[in-house]
């Protein structure tokens, strides 16, 4: 039967390498956070460029778009309703 007992002086990892690991995963971890922000930047950016170049404001597509909901609920009612009769 093999002898599974561990004894905490046998284990004696490389300490420094675990600190050179440590530091290197905490470099690598902040050059992702700021590579994730510089790609957000990027993006509201050239979000913000192309909304600025449209010719009609979003709120004045939107409540275009609304009115012609509305419209084509009501042209369907009617639609409904003279074909029901």
């Amino acid at each position: 039967m093999p002898n599974y007992h561990f004894h905490a002086e046998q284990f004696k990892p490389n300490v420094r390498l675990l600190t050179i690991g440590a530091a290197l995963s905490g470099v690598g971890a902040l050059l992702s956070v700021t590579g994730a922000a510089l790609v957000a930047t990027a993006l509201a950016t050239a979000g913000r460029r192309i909304i600025t170049a449209w010719e009609t404001h979003p709120v004045e597509m939107a409540s275009r778009t609304a009115r012609q909901a509305v419209s084509a609920s009501s042209a369907a009612r009617d639609a409904w309703r003279s074909n029901a009769s």
